[in-house]
């Protein structure tokens, strides 16, 4: 369904493009009426709409429905994520197997870097 909107939506953009790239500018009928020859109206209605104008209008109104369908579509989309399948990291809770007076009772060895290696002799 989605794909089938999307295409609509590429073919109406292009064709909104296309309209009003061969429109005629509304400009002309402003420099005519400062004395560059006659016009029909300075601001007034142009008169019947032409085929381009009512083929814009009905480009821009498939253009908004398609982004708006297409907008309520992705917003509603229940698709896989790619973290659906890795597991949250576990840690292990702060806490000491031993008790606070063991640890003062326990005997402190030195360092491995302190004690004589086993193969030297005892003395």
């Amino acid at each position: 369904m989605s794909v089938l909107l999307i295409f609509i939506h590429v073919i109406v953009c292009i064709a909104l493009i296309m309209i009003v790239l061969l429109q005629t500018g509304k400009g002309g009928d402003m420099g005519a009426a400062f004395g560059g020859g006659s016009s029909q109206s300075l601001f007034g209605s142009t008169g019947a709409s032409t085929f381009l104008s009512k083929a814009t209008t009905v480009a821009a109104v498939v253009f908004m429905i398609t982004s708006l369908a297409l907008a309520y579509m992705s917003s509603n989309q229940t698709g896989k994520s790619i973290m659906t399948d890795t597991q949250a990291p576990v840690s292990a809770p702060a806490t000491s197997e031993t008790k606070p007076d063991e640890a003062q009772n326990t005997p402190k060895t030195a360092a491995p870097s302190q004690q004589q290696p086993e193969s030297a002799p005892k003395k």
